[in-house]
């Protein structure tokens, strides 16, 4: 397992809090932005030049002042973020030189390398790759990624140079001995391409093939034989299609057999707009946690998910194991900068995920700080 220094924002000797969040999509427009972007040129059949999708974004919400700084992209959420003990992420880019695009894929997120601070800038602890975009410009292209990151001091897990790397847990040492392990991996229903799965000598990414309860033993037994008492274990799957609230009844089964199998957090992302979320034994099922930071501003269709409206997800877990809170404080993307959400948008969020998440026995209210939380329902589902 990957071990480093106890996490950057430790402040808490009694008990832990965990943000998640889903999809950050630093590469291709907020590559652009940045101080170091890469080459411009794409392979997209709309547009072949990454700063289209800047000029989109000042179409739609006003000029970007560029170069913008490192931590332009995280906006108001950073006092939040670094504030906690883990902050663990999908990041789905990759973060390289490489000019090898896969081929046949119709869309390619870069990020350069020299770009990395506005990953650090967050204090993020764990990258997860297992994702439709890590290998986007190749094997290449994901051994540099995994060599960026690791150098920044963040750790990684769902891909890897070796299939048993891409298995590994990320491990974050945390205050008072207790630790956070994150274990992620990937199934087709996302658009990862089966080519990539990683092999005993070839780089790639942990992927799911199918969701069954010998899977989900596997995953269950990555971490169980160093799990130590005091320990949160996070899976973290990419699964499931871009947009809409359904919930695969095989996606139910599998999140449940997980949490049966001692597994604390269910993390799953692909959605780009927040999906369902349940307490099984009580332990939290994020379903789908929607995209954090993109570069989709001004593009049409879907609008009645509201993909501009994001959050993120902070999680309290006690001495003895439990998890005691799950709050989500809500932002829009604006600028491809996140910003405090109105109360009107904050409201069409908790208005939304209550409504989706009535047949799993849970309720989102309205905090008095703006935050909102999951409460199982009053009378079941």
């Amino acid at each position: 397992m990957r071990s480093m220094h106890r996490a950057s924002g430790s402040r808490s000797p009694r008990g832990l809090e965990l943000m998640l969040a889903g999809d950050v999509m630093t590469g291709r427009g907020v590559d652009q932005i940045l101080p170091h972007p890469s080459s411009p040129e794409l392979f997209e059949e709309y547009i072949r030049d990454a700063r289209g999708y800047v000029e989109l974004a000042e179409r739609e919400n006003g000029p970007i002042a560029r170069p913008v700084a490192f931590d332009y992209p995280w906006g108001d959420s950073l006092p939040e973020l670094r504030a906690v003990d883990v902050r663990i992420v999908n990041l789905e880019t990759s973060v390289t030189r490489s000019d090898a695009a896969w081929p046949a894929k119709g869309i390619h997120y870069r990020m350069h390398p020299e770009n990395v601070p506005a990953l650090t800038s967050a204090g993020l602890d764990v990258a997860v790759l297992a994702n439709n975009h890590v290998l986007d410009w190749g094997r290449e292209g994901l051994v540099e990624t995994l060599a960026t990151l690791h150098s920044a001091g963040l750790r990684t897990a769902g891909a890897g140079r070796t299939e048993a790397e891409a298995a590994e847990a990320a491990v974050v040492e945390v205050d008072a001995g207790r630790r956070v392990l994150v274990v992620a991996a990937a199934e087709p229903g996302s658009g990862v391409p089966l080519a990539w799965q990683a092999k005993p000598d070839v780089p790639g990414v942990a992927l799911l093939r199918v969701l069954d309860i010998a899977k989900a033993d596997e995953l269950a037994e990555r971490v169980a034989r160093s799990k130590r008492s005091g320990d949160v274990v996070v899976v973290s799957l990419h699964w499931g299609s871009n947009w809409g609230y359904h919930v695969e009844e095989e996606h139910v089964r599998f999140a449940h057999a997980l949490v049966e199998r001692g597994v604390d957090v269910v993390f799953g992302h692909s959605s780009h707009h927040a999906r369902p979320i349940e307490i099984h034994r009580g332990r939290p099922i994020l379903y789908g946690c929607g995209d954090l930071i993109n570069d989709y501003e001004g593009i049409s269709g879907y609008e009645e998910f509201r993909n501009d409206l994001v959050l993120t997800y902070f999680l309290r877990w006690d001495l003895d194991g439990g998890c005691v809170d799950l709050q989500m404080a809500p932002f829009r993307l604006r600028r491809m900068r996140l910003e405090h959400a109105s109360p009107a948008d904050a409201a069409w969020l908790q208005r939304s995920l209550d409504e989706c998440c009535r047949p799993f026995g849970t309720e989102i209210v309205t905090c008095e700080s703006g935050r909102l939380a999951v409460r199982a329902r009053r009378g079941g589902s």
